[in-house]
């Protein structure tokens, strides 16, 4: 007897067919040519690395979860990267450390997680990202927001939202106005996030209240932010942060949730977050860091198209498909592929056009619709 389930893929992983893997094909193809337009070169890291250059590249990164697995010719433990980001830090660091800064580099690839989550359970993913190292200014944060606004257009999206964030915004009210011991900023940060006032104030961040409603449509929550904050530590942060937003506000909707912290493990002074109008969860995240082990600032982001594709993947273009009957024109082929046709040849004359998905088929006249 045959064993239904020997063919299944594990929990998290799938095929993409060819409607989906079409769009997945043109949706990357659309957002590096954006990168590149705006001057950005593409790196290619290996799929695979020694598990410690991947730690210490950037903090708050946990190798325990990505795939790990000893190297028979080095005895070292491996780990299938589950984040390209870290990769491109390393690049920057070692082959590329004279280039001249600020370096402008992308990247596109499939990453792996050991496990997805309650909301997504998704372990495989596309990434696609841009990274700016040598600057996490606000002109380089900017050109980030935009540069990302314009990868997400190119790739079709529609209804574009950017969230902004603070990923060090504990630690700065923290150090000044609203001090905390150390052992109690860990917990403050988990309550904001969660926006769970009882265990806020239990964690001793009573002060930190006002947080959890400052946020929303843009304008509305950095005013918020500016009051709560009435010793100005912050003066400089919501500044550099509706320069940002000016410069994006035309072609997205902005919030900003200060205290947000979820995707946001290795970010210093700014992140945001992007979605789009009938894509489920986020689309990508991004914001400024610094590369471990070389301690070089950088601002960049992360797009994880999946969702968009499983979107717009019914509506996808496979384009017109020209049907090449057994006795066709042997020149005919060449010049039709030329003018942006796909061609199917018959492999006997009992092939059907129709069955083959082909929309049109060759005459000697030319190609004549079915």
């Amino acid at each position: 007897m045959t064993d239904p389930t020997q063919d299944l893929l594990p929990e998290g992983l799938e095929d993409r067919l060819p409607q989906s893997a079409a769009a997945a094909a043109r949706i990357q193809r659309a957002m590096l040519d954006t990168l590149h337009a705006y001057g950005y070169d593409r790196v290619r890291p290996p799929l695979i690395e020694f598990e410690q250059s991947m730690a210490r590249r950037m903090e708050g990164v946990r190798t325990r979860g990505c795939f790990r697995f000893v190297d028979p010719k080095s005895l070292r433990t491996l780990a299938l990267r589950a984040d390209m980001t870290v990769q491109v830090g390393r690049i920057a660091a070692t082959g590329l450390a004279d280039a001249p800064r600020p370096l402008r580099l992308c990247y596109a690839g499939q990453v792996a997680r050991i496990a997805g989550d309650m909301l997504d359970p998704r372990r495989e993913y596309q990434q696609i990202g841009a990274e700016l190292i040598g600057s996490d200014t606000v002109a380089a944060a900017s050109e980030m927001v935009e540069l990302a606004i314009a990868a997400l257009e190119a790739a079709g999206a529609q209804g574009i939202s950017v969230d902004f964030t603070l990923p060090d915004l504990v630690d700065t009210l923290a150090d000044g106005p609203f001090p905390l011991a150390p052992q109690q900023r860990v917990a403050v940060r988990r309550e904001l996030d969660a926006k769970d006032a009882g265990a806020l104030v239990e964690a001793g961040g009573e002060a930190f209240l006002p947080l959890i409603h400052a946020a929303g449509e843009f304008e509305e929550a950095a005013g918020k932010l500016s009051s709560i904050d009435g010793a100005g530590v912050l003066n400089t942060r919501i500044s550099a942060l509706r320069q940002i937003a000016e410069r994006v506000d035309s072609r997205a909707r902005l919030t900003l949730d200060p205290s947000e912290r979820h995707g946001f493990e290795y970010q210093s002074w700014f992140g945001f977050t992007l979605y789009a109008d009938g894509v489920r969860g986020a689309l990508g995240r991004g914001g400024t860091y610094c590369i471990g082990g070389s301690d070089e600032a950088a601002t960049g982001f992360s797009l994880y198209p999946d969702g968009l594709v499983e979107a717009v993947k019914a509506g996808e273009d496979m384009g017109r498909r020209l049907f090449l009957p057994v006795d066709h024109d042997p020149a005919a082929p060449a010049r039709m592929r030329a003018e942006g046709w796909r061609t199917v040849a018959a492999l006997s004359a009992a092939d059907d056009p129709a069955a083959l998905g082909c929309t049109h088929t060759l005459e000697n006249d030319g190609p004549r619709p079915l």
